[in-house]
């Protein structure tokens, strides 16, 4: 797997922005939700309208792996997002991304997590950027908070890891962040 880009990132989130159709603000939503929480694909598919909460960007993964429950939180603009698919699709109960007819229906039952490959796959193409996983989005959410100075444990918490060892498996960091590191501390002269 890889890290991607922040250009590549900019780019998928502007090809669903310039599509007006009701698929272009669901994937935007699901970029979102990826980007601002790194979920599985098996957590996203599984979310329901009533496991968030605007009000603070609450997430409830209810469905996490081995059954484990956790709350993670999205960034401000990612609320906005996944609001927006809200407004369009309604507050129906069912499932929070749901599929969408050739017509333009929504249906309020889950996503396959084959469908989230196959939209990535597909937002991928448009941007022109080189194809990737929606597990990168999840490499890419662990790196990056740690790359913010965000601790090992908290990253643990929010991915769902089962131990810090696992977490430390996302860190792509590098020497750049080493030697950064060791730029912080204080040798009296």
């Amino acid at each position: 797997g890889r890290a991607l880009s922040e250009s590549e990132i900019t780019a998928l989130f502007q090809v669903c922005r310039d599509d007006s159709s009701r698929q272009g603000i669901r994937d935007l939503a699901l970029l979102a939700i990826l980007r601002g929480a790194g979920l599985r694909r098996a957590e996203l598919v599984a979310l329901s309208v009533n496991d968030f909460t605007p009000d603070g960007g609450i997430l409830q993964i209810r469905q996490g792996k081995g059954d484990k429950e956790r709350t993670v939180y999205l960034p401000l603009s990612a609320v906005e997002i996944v609001n927006q698919w809200l407004d369009l699709r309604s507050r129906t109960p069912g499932a929070l991304l749901c599929p969408i007819r050739k017509g333009g229906a929504i249906c309020f039952r889950h996503l396959h997590s084959d469908a989230v490959y196959k939209i990535l796959a597909k937002r991928a193409g448009e941007a022109a950027i080189e194809s990737f996983s929606p597990h990168d989005f999840r490499r890419t959410f662990c790196s990056d908070l740690l790359s913010n100075g965000v601790d090992l444990v908290t990253v643990q918490k929010l991915a769902g890891h089962s131990s810090p060892d696992v977490t430390a498996k996302y860190d792509r960091r590098g020497e750049e962040a080493k030697q950064k590191a060791v730029q912080s501390l204080s040798i009296p002269f």
